[in-house]
């Protein structure tokens, strides 16, 4: 079956449920065709349930990259000197220094290490649709978080701190003829003192980018990678889950996030970027990250089920049992993880109990028995 597809261990194949109520099989226009997450589909299998993805990606790579390269929209008033020759904001007169990670270098490293690291976890893991659900989640949150800051810089954006040596302002420029973009607001304000790019000499290139300042393209990309990352490592480690994990784990976790951290602060010290315009770049990329997550993965915080990808034509038959595909898609294999029937180990050992009208196990929400009191049959001396 080759390094994607589950071994016998983990239990046969298993069709999918993919019948309505009455117990029909759906066929109706506009349903995936149904596939069973346990072995690796054809390129053309692939293909009809991904097709709309990927035409989807496509087009909003394209409206990302048309408002990227587009002039920014709105005419920002900004203050220069005051009467006496004194800056009005030095904070937006910074020297121009050169960038300590590009732009392209970020979001090479956000896309490329989580991929690396989805493509060495199917060492145990070995299931075609977990690489194929971790990849496009992340390209889920990648283009999305990428889309969502072009926008916000382009119509609302801000001053980097070295715009003003980039602008090289001209006051003598200032015009308020009809016509001209930004009549009316040069030389006015209080006191008279803010004015429009028109005064502008410098680069035209550099002064677009130097208006579009938040949020931080670095920092959404850097955040919606490593952060997905992050969750994918939590799931398929069991970090927060039902056992109690060594120490290394808990810092694999969060080192993807310190690595978006520092590509986020180094932006600050380049002066390419305002802390506001990072923070705001670190919440739009994790917000994706956390979206894409979701939709790919059965749950983003429930240990139970947050290693298991989703299959887009059968709902996942939650609780347990042999109904439930990839149950064993971890990484880890302590207290039972990815070794026991589905994977799971859904024992009355690790808290689940037999329940419910359909003799499916059931989780915390099922539990149709009685934990026995805390340290009940057991010596205190034998606790530690």
């Amino acid at each position: 079956m080759g390094l994607f597809t589950r071994h016998p261990r983990d239990g046969p194949a298993v069709a999918p449920a993919a019948h309505g109520t009455n117990g029909h099989a759906r066929t109706r226009r506009g349903h995936h065709e149904p596939y069973t997450m346990t072995t690796r589909p054809t390129f053309g299998q692939w293909i009809k349930v991904t097709w709309l993805d990927i035409l989807t990606m496509a087009a909003m790579g394209a409206i990302g990259l048309g408002v990227y390269m587009a002039r920014p929209a709105p005419t920002r008033s900004f203050a220069v000197t005051f009467s006496d020759g004194e800056v009005v904001y030095p904070q937006f007169a910074y020297p121009m220094r050169k960038e300590i990670i590009p732009i392209w270098l970020a979001a090479f490293l956000a896309a490329m290490i989580p991929i690396v690291v989805i493509l060495f976890m199917q060492i145990r893991v070995r299931s075609f649709w977990d690489v194929n659900n971790g990849i496009i989640g992340l390209l889920y949150s990648l283009i999305t978080a990428a889309v969502f800051q072009v926008f916000i810089k382009w119509l609302i954006g801000g001053l980097r701190p070295h715009f003003l040596t980039v602008c090289q302002p001209d006051l003598s420029k200032a015009s308020n003829t009809p016509g001209i973009v930004g009549a009316g607001y040069n030389a006015k304000g209080f006191q008279q003192i803010y004015y429009t790019r028109e005064v502008c000499t410098g680069d035209e290139k550099e002064i677009n980018d130097s208006l579009e300042s938040m949020p931080s393209g670095h920092t959404t990309a850097a955040f919606a990678g490593f952060v997905f990352l992050s969750l994918y490592l939590n799931a398929k480690l069991k970090v927060w889950s039902n056992y109690h994990p060594a120490m290394w784990k808990l810092v694999a976790i969060w080192a993807p996030v310190l690595g978006a951290c520092l590509i986020g602060g180094a932006l600050t010290i380049d002066e390419f970027h305002n802390w506001y315009d990072v923070l705001a770049g670190a919440v739009i990329g994790t917000m994706m990250a956390f979206s894409a997550y979701r939709m790919t993965y059965a749950a983003i915080w429930d240990w139970r089920y947050n290693h298991i990808p989703l299959n887009r034509s059968s709902p996942m038959m939650f609780g347990g049992g042999e109904g439930m595909e990839l149950g064993g898609a971890t990484f880890t294999r302590r207290v039972g993880w990815g070794s026991s029937g589905a994977g799971f180990p859904f024992t009355k050992e690790h808290g689940f109990f037999e329940g419910g009208s359909n003799g499916h196990h059931h989780g915390a929400a099922g539990f149709n028995g009685s934990r026995k009191p805390v340290g009940s049959g057991v010596r205190g001396d034998n606790i530690v």
